[in-house]
């Protein structure tokens, strides 16, 4: 029963929502109500033109993860291993993270131009910064001793940061998985809004040009579903793979 509870204010929202719009809202260009809504949302899952802009998006969203995830994996091992260099970096990174990934796009087009290259880049330096300061701070809160007892043992940098690094920072690393995909889909949702013509992006704005609103809300409907049930999966993912380490941090609802 607990676990439902969360769905009350969402669907009370909803009901005044719906009674409100039939009450004083017959025909608008720009709102719907939320019935009429669904039922567009249903109508594009049924003809497959969501499902298809979903992996659309998905692609680009998934491509850019991948890239900017890795990076910041590699680069927050690096630097927390490294005094040296997170006092070398540090100005760097201060000064290039604050950039807002969407302020790129203009960069992106002329280098990369209309399409999936343009996309991936955004969202890839979107998700590098979380991956590169929460793995850094994973890797800076590992005891101390299992890094000294890797040098004792004479393991290299990199199998240290194999055996000893990434199982210690694991379920932290997830943590910062979970805060970078979500990240990652509002950038490429936003990146196809604004410069890529295609995904649930495009798909809201030809609904916004072609005064479909309950098409529109339909398809924002569909992407809040879309990030709840992938954070719920990930979620999952992390209790399953370290509830037995007591340290699955369920705070960070990315």
């Amino acid at each position: 029963m607990r676990r439902w509870r969360g769905i009350i204010v969402p669907l009370v929202v909803l009901l005044v929502a719906e009674i409100t719009f039939r009450a004083t809202v017959t025909m608008s260009d720009s709102l719907a109500p939320p019935s009429r809504a669904v039922g567009a949302l249903l109508g594009a899952l049924a003809d497959g033109t969501l499902l298809a802009n979903t992996a659309r998006t998905l692609a680009g969203m998934l491509g850019g993860l991948a890239i900017g995830g890795i990076a910041g994996l590699a680069a927050g091992i690096a630097i927390g291993f490294s005094e040296t260099l997170r006092r070398a970096s540090f100005l760097t990174i201060e000064l290039l993270r604050p950039i807002p990934s969407v302020a790129l796009l203009p960069l992106s087009l002329l280098i990369f131009g209309f399409g999936y290259s343009m996309e991936i880049a955004v969202v890839a330096f979107a998700t590098f910064w979380p991956a590169l300061i929460l793995t850094q701070n994973a890797v800076a809160q590992i005891e101390p001793r299992l890094i000294e007892v890797a040098r004792l043992m004479g393991l290299s940098r990199l199998e240290t940061a194999w055996k000893i690094v990434l199982p210690a920072a694991a379920p932290r690393l997830m943590t910062a998985l979970r805060l970078a995909a979500g990240l990652a889909l509002v950038v490429a949702v936003t990146a196809e809004i604004v410069s890529n013509p295609q995904g649930l992006g495009h798909d809201l704005m030809i609904a916004q040009e072609t005064l479909r609103p309950e098409r529109m809300f339909g398809v924002l409907l569909w992407v809040g579903l879309f990030g709840w049930g992938k954070n719920a999966a990930l979620l999952r993912l992390e209790r399953w793979m370290f509830s037995h380490r007591g340290e699955v941090d369920t705070s960070v609802a990315a």
